[in-house]
């Protein structure tokens, strides 16, 4: 081999690799100043801190409730004295006599069938327990009857039912942010039925938001599970085109829920164009879209965007916990985890179980189910969860 210099005028096709690279200083024409690390704000976000100090809280607490204070002498005894029994009231015998209470590290805990809840009972640590289930963003504000589904997975106590209702009932937030949902007369036209989660999807837009977000996204796109109900909340622009949509839904739904069957959205340009029709013809599943002027026919991804837009005031608009840098709440984006997460933990109405369930078979950890962190669960079998998907199909095709 032998090496041969050219001079640089000659040799214009040299290889920039085999070039020396000049040091990045003020004496390099291609000087870029090297920016500082990045600032991330961190946000402060109010999860309730269930130490040791709340759980010391609890154990002090039974001192002041004759059930408590009774079943703690049984447990810790583990003994059948018949006149410590008999102080008990009625159903806390029944429950008793079934070997429904455990007693780990002095906390009473309530064994159903699947799972075990804590007994409480001082006022203070209640009303704790449930902000927690209603006012955090990991809770989302919903409705009633979602709070008191995830209340009954985590604690109990006396006329626990009554309780959370005087508590949702005057939430401003919830009142101020709610919209009427009454149904216009009509004839209901039946949609193909999925047999299995994301077979069918339905899509549509949030428009109108305010800039979010690093790259200020003013829309979202909203996926919705026609078998789960299960949702997906993408941040995006107003005017991203239907090619910025399909790499959107390429990389960040395919890959979590496979190839779709159907997907049924509205006739806005994006969807009804020649790109989004030839993509569902490549991956071979229908695109089926709505009667101009006719909502309803999308009503799964309409009623969502109503839900997302509801959770996002209560939150953004209404809500202090969640502040960025500069004190403000409105920046929606940072919010989407949280309440994707807060509605995928949340019992709906049309299936009776919550999407999570009946996408996974199981809910995500949230903060207040550290509360059952020294028991041990019973989690349903095969032919249990075979059984709670065909009662949230019968109840979704009622």
């Amino acid at each position: 081999m032998t090496i041969v210099h050219k001079d640089g005028n000659i040799h214009k096709n040299a290889d920039g690799l085999s070039r020396w690279p000049l040091p990045n200083d003020s004496d390099n024409p291609a000087y870029v100043p090297e920016e500082a690390s990045p600032q991330i704000p961190i946000e402060r976000i109010s999860v309730t801190d269930l130490n040791i100090t709340f759980f010391e809280e609890v154990r002090k607490s039974y001192t002041q409730d004759m059930n408590c204070s009774i079943l703690c002498q049984l447990l810790n005894k583990d003994s059948k004295d018949s006149f410590l029994m008999h102080a008990l009231d009625k159903l806390w015998q029944i429950s008793y006599d079934e070997g429904r209470f455990q007693l780990p590290n002095g906390i009473i805990y309530h064994r159903t069938k699947h799972t075990c809840v804590m007994m409480v009972v001082d006022r203070s640590l209640l009303n704790l327990l449930l902000k927690e289930c209603h006012d955090s963003p990991f809770s989302g504000h919903l409705s009633e009857d979602r709070t008191r589904e995830k209340v009954k997975t985590c604690i109990l106590w006396p006329i626990w039912q009554k309780d959370v209702e005087e508590y949702c009932k005057p939430c401003d937030r919830f009142q101020k942010s709610n919209k009427s949902t009454c149904k216009r007369l009509g004839n209901m036209i039946k949609i193909q039925e999925p047999s299995r989660p994301w077979e069918i999807f339905h899509m549509d837009w949030v428009i109108g938001l305010p800039p979010g977000g690093e790259r200020s996204y003013n829309a979202c796109l909203v996926i919705v599970d026609r078998f789960s109900k299960t949702q997906i909340f993408l941040p995006c622009h107003k005017n991203d085109t239907a090619m910025d949509t399909a790499l959107l839904v390429w990389d960040r739904v395919v890959s979590w829920t496979g190839i779709f069957t159907n997907t049924i959205s509205d006739r806005d340009p994006k969807f009804t164009s020649v790109l989004w029709t030839n993509l569902h013809q490549l991956f071979g599943t229908k695109l089926s879209f709505s009667t101009a002027y006719h909502p309803q026919t999308d009503g799964l991804a309409e009623r969502m965007m109503q839900t997302l837009e509801d959770m996002v005031r209560r939150v953004c608009a209404y809500g202090l916990e969640l502040k960025d840098c500069d004190g403000f709440t409105h920046d929606w984006c940072t919010r989407l985890p949280a309440l994707e997460l807060a509605y995928k933990t949340s019992i709906h109405a049309s299936t009776n179980q919550t999407p999570a369930i009946l996408e996974k078979g199981w809910n995500p950890k949230l903060p207040q189910d550290s509360l059952r962190k020294d028991v041990v669960e019973i989690h349903p079998t095969a032919v249990s969860f075979k059984q709670i998907l065909e009662r949230g199909r019968k109840h979704a095709l009622r």
